[in-house]
């Protein structure tokens, strides 16, 4: 018997989103952290790590992830019908 009680809430007793926004929660989540990373590699390879960073990689983090999210939400039913035609199905 299972003892582990699944959490019915996120933190500070929010409750859980139901499942049917989870085509919207995983491309919001993926955009934040991808484009946090590139963005973040981007800022130190071309300004380097100054008292300025922070700010600087803030900013340029901001803008890719307002042109991301969207572009994610129009592409990801085409990548997944692209990614259905080149993977065996069982």
């Amino acid at each position: 018997m299972n003892s582990s009680k699944t959490s019915s809430t996120i933190i500070f007793g929010i409750p859980k989103f139901p499942a049917k926004y989870g085509g919207i929660i995983m491309p919001f989540l993926l955009s934040i952290l991808m484009t946090m990373l590139v963005s973040f590699i981007s800022t130190v390879k071309i300004a380097g790590i100054t008292s300025q960073f922070l700010n600087v990689w803030i900013s340029s983090w901001s803008v890719s992830w307002i042109i991301a999210f969207p572009t994610l939400l129009i592409l990801l039913p085409i990548v997944r019908r692209l990614t259905a035609s080149l993977v065996r199905h069982p």
